[in-house]
């Protein structure tokens, strides 16, 4: 479900990932996490974000 994968906040996906919310934000602003923003807020999908640190650096 939707819902169960969405993380609200750079916070949250800070917490999950194990980073600091600023280098959520960084990683962002580069390019390198997929974020949806609505209004002033990030969303994250875990999903996406496991792709994003388990993929193989090219």
């Amino acid at each position: 479900m939707l819902a169960d994968d969405l993380l609200p906040g750079a916070t949250a996906a800070a917490a999950y990932i194990g980073v600091s919310s600023r280098a959520v934000y960084h990683l962002v602003e580069a390019g390198h996490l997929p974020a949806i923003k609505k209004g002033r807020k990030l969303y994250f999908r875990k999903s996406e974000l496991e792709r994003a640190f388990t993929a193989p650096v090219a």
